[in-house]
């Protein structure tokens, strides 16, 4: 098996142009519909039809809007509108169990923070076309959705590829196939190669810090580049 470092070297490797190639033989044009920030089965319409939704655009079973963000993309979001670190992020669900009195366990990456629905805290809707209130400032994973580069467990975001090119993979989206500018697929690669790259960096850092701290009955601890910390991001010393 590959190990990370290994990975590393061939992410900090990746030829942009022949990424943003890819691109442009798949093709992609955002369409606004908001599937990538969405729930699957979330709540329920004026209609009493479920809202459907989220990466991946499985409906075959309902869950929350889940995006991996890194530890200095929570705070350079909470910056943007003095949010609390809950406001941002919460541990991400995988890993943990539902205890008594909610989630308990360890993980070892942060999500985007979901509303009452399972969406994306940052999503917005009018009249059926999605934004997103964050744009500027948005997660590496949600500018480079739906595209992904396979470098083994790493930049493989939630829902099996669709199409594929090389490396680069594409994943569930109503805009795939469309017209994109050479301009934009190279912006996109390079968002998709910095992805790569700090994704591998993340794990290296985890896997190294890695040092199990006493957790409580009830409590969640999140292990991440910057060592254990409760779900309000605050360090466990």
């Amino acid at each position: 098996m590959e190990s990370l470092e290994a990975e590393r070297e061939r992410a900090a490797a990746l030829d942009v142009a022949e990424l943003a190639d890819a691109i442009e033989a798949i093709g992609f044009e955002c369409t606004r519909c908001g599937a990538c920030c969405k729930a699957v089965e979330g709540c329920e319409s004026e209609d009493g039809a479920a809202a459907s939704g989220g990466e991946g655009g499985d409906e075959a079973e309902g869950h929350d809007h889940t995006a991996t963000v890194f530890p200095d993309e929570v705070r350079q979001l909470q910056e943007t509108g003095e949010y609390d670190w809950r406001d941002v992020a919460r541990p991400m669900p995988y890993g943990l169990v539902e205890g008594e009195d909610g989630p308990q366990g360890e993980t070892f990456e942060w999500a985007l923070q979901t509303d009452d629905c399972g969406d994306c805290r940052f999503y917005a809707e009018e009249e059926g076309t999605g934004a997103c209130t964050v744009h500027e400032d948005r997660p590496l994973v949600c500018e480079t959705y739906p595209f992904s580069v396979a470098l083994g467990g790493t930049s493989q975001p939630m829902g099996e590829a669709v199409d594929e090119e090389g490396m680069v993979r594409a994943h569930e989206c109503e805009g795939l196939g469309r017209d994109i500018s050479r301009a934009e697929a190279e912006e996109l690669a390079e968002a998709l190669k910095e992805r790569a790259i700090r994704e591998l960096d993340e794990a290296i850092a985890v896997r190294d810090g890695y040092k199990p701290v006493e957790r409580g009955p009830g409590e969640v601890v999140v292990y991440d580049s910057e060592g254990p910390k409760r779900p309000d991001g605050t360090k466990i010393e």
